[in-house]
């Protein structure tokens, strides 16, 4: 029998990185918000998951891959990255996979980044970035937007001053919407400082024109592309991302990554998404519709919808203050859950996914209320 502890026992010591870092996670999930006030939400339009949905296709291979869920997933998941590698040109040495582009993200950043080393992107860009950098110690620098996109010129110059090891570009981005030109990026590749690798996240890529998406050779060590089937495909609770670049970048990945993190009904599920790009296309289509809708609903009621390359748009309300109210009071008073960028100059706007016609519609509405009680 154990001896009796004179006095309470210390709590085991944290590593300082962590003992350092805030007690936040980088977003208040809608599941959060529907326990804080009570009830259900009226429509989710701040997540810019897919609100259309997996195809029927899919949906029947997750059936199928549901009686075999007593079982793990390929930790290779060879099948997928084949068709992956198929899909864009490559071998399937130049594919990873992982839960998400947040684990990919995490991964990049600890296999490349040492602690106290520094990373660049946008001031008010992706969190998870950030929020990935600061849990494995690394430093961030940013820069600001400069006419409501990622300042290409801004970041490579940040890169070259502070000597960074990694440049974070979300390109279509998040949270604005907008995208840079192919050119535009094969100029900052061009100009990165040594050793600086180049974490290209194109989650949107399938909602952006095609002078969005540069050719970059698969063999070019500075470059890694970041993909997910949580958008035109209807997969976000699935959690399946991908990232492709020069295997002597991709491969180290495998040392580190959950080697089971992708499971066997995520992996029949984005296998029969990419088989399916019929729906892929139909949902890109009413994507495009949505998004003409808005802006006419913002040019309605005085505001301007910001140019879109993604399934979300964002809405020039013109000040931080009248973002916050109409985004609480959309959340408090009609259950819609949207959201809006955390920084300047951007945080004077509301970022609101674009969703089937009848969530267009609960949106519309909604918004004319609260816009009114203004």
């Amino acid at each position: 029998m154990a001896a009796p502890l004179d006095s309470a026992p210390a709590r085991p010591a944290l590593v300082s990185i962590v003992d350092a870092l805030p007690a936040s996670t980088p977003f208040v999930g809608p599941e959060a918000l529907e326990r804080r006030f009570g009830r259900p939400l009226h429509v989710r339009l701040g997540a810019n998951e897919s609100l259309f949905g997996p195809s029927e296709r899919v949906i029947e291979a997750m059936r199928q891959a549901a009686l075999e869920t007593h079982l793990y997933g390929d930790p290779e998941a060879f099948e997928l990255r084949t068709a992956l590698a198929r899909h864009h040109g490559l071998t399937l040495d130049h594919v990873v996979l992982g839960s998400g582009i947040d684990e990919l993200l995490g991964l990049f950043v600890r296999a490349y980044l040492a602690p106290g080393e520094i990373a660049v992107m946008s001031l008010g860009g992706y969190p998870t970035f950030a929020y990935q950098v600061a849990g494995h110690g690394g430093r961030i620098e940013t820069v600001p937007y400069r006419d409501d996109r990622n300042d290409a010129e801004g970041l490579v110059e940040a890169a070259r001053r502070v000597g960074a090891r990694l440049l974070y570009l979300s390109n279509p981005d998040n949270p604005s919407g907008s995208h840079l030109t192919a050119a535009s990026q094969l100029e900052l590749i061009e100009r990165l400082p040594p050793n600086c690798l180049l974490v290209l996240d194109e989650a949107y890529a399938e909602f952006a024109p095609a002078d969005a998406i540069p050719e970059v050779s698969a063999d070019d060590p500075r470059v890694v592309r970041l993909r997910t089937f949580s958008k035109a495909h209807g997969l976000a609770g699935m959690r399946v991302g991908y990232a492709f670049g020069a295997a002597e970048t991709i491969r180290p990945l495998d040392r580190i990554r959950n080697q089971f993190g992708v499971g066997r009904m995520a992996q029949a599920a984005a296998l029969a998404a990419l088989a399916d790009q019929d729906h892929v296309a139909s949902v890109v289509a009413a994507v495009a519709q949505g998004r003409a809708e808005y802006a006419e609903l913002a040019r309605e009621l005085g505001f301007a919808a910001l140019p879109s390359a993604t399934n979300f748009v964002a809405i020039d309300v013109a000040t931080n203050a009248c973002a916050k109210t109409l985004l609480a009071s959309l959340l408090e008073r009609e259950g819609v859950f949207i959201r809006m960028p955390g920084a300047a100059p951007l945080d004077r706007c509301i970022r609101v996914t674009v969703g089937r016609a009848e969530d267009r519609t609960v949106f519309a509405a909604a918004f004319r209320r609260v816009v009114a009680c203004l």
